[in-house]
């Protein structure tokens, strides 16, 4: 399912824990780190599509975790030339995702990365919370900052009105 502008809706997937770092999934047998993300199928709400992503991808499950919140629009990057498939109908050039922040409210030991077959990740950690902007593959590093620039006062509340104001300020003016 691709928009008239070429874009795939999709959801992105942002887990944290207690200790108010961010799940860090390594893709298979690559040196490339993400968030899961996946698309929207044409009959899923974007949380449906949460939730089965989120399964697919970590295996864990709707018990395993909280909602925090989600982005407000559409957040969209595109890919880079060379990854655009000019061949299928309708061409994709890009995604154009609705991001959630997740609270674990389960147990480390309920990640299981092979849950669904083929796996989408080979390892995971937690990290810190700004690290997957300077981390993920270039042409997404744009919507991952603004996505934790929206999602941020729902982790840092008492960091929301001061510190972050700069940090976030040019992905408030890149707009969605």
């Amino acid at each position: 399912m691709i928009d008239c502008d070429g874009y795939r809706p999709n959801v992105g997937i942002i887990v944290c824990n207690a200790q108010q770092q961010l799940f860090w999934g390594k893709r298979v047998g690559q040196d490339a780190w993400q968030f899961p993300q996946g698309g929207i199928h044409q009959d899923e709400s974007p949380e449906d599509a949460l939730f089965r992503e989120l399964r697919e991808e970590t295996g864990l499950l709707p018990e395993h975790v909280r909602i925090l919140g989600v982005t407000r629009s559409w957040l969209r990057y595109r890919l880079p030339a060379r990854m655009v498939r000019r061949r299928s109908q309708p061409v994709c050039v890009g995604q154009k995702q609705r991001w959630f922040l997740l609270e674990m409210v389960g147990s480390d030991e309920d990640f299981r990365l092979d849950a669904v077959q083929p796996a989408e990740f080979d390892d995971w950690r937690w990290i810190d919370y700004w690290r997957p902007v300077h981390e993920v593959v270039h042409f997404k590093r744009s919507v991952y900052r603004r996505a934790l620039c929206e999602l941020v006062p729902l982790m840092f509340p008492e960091l929301a009105a001061g510190p972050l104001r700069g940090r976030c300020a040019s992905s408030r003016s890149a707009g969605s």
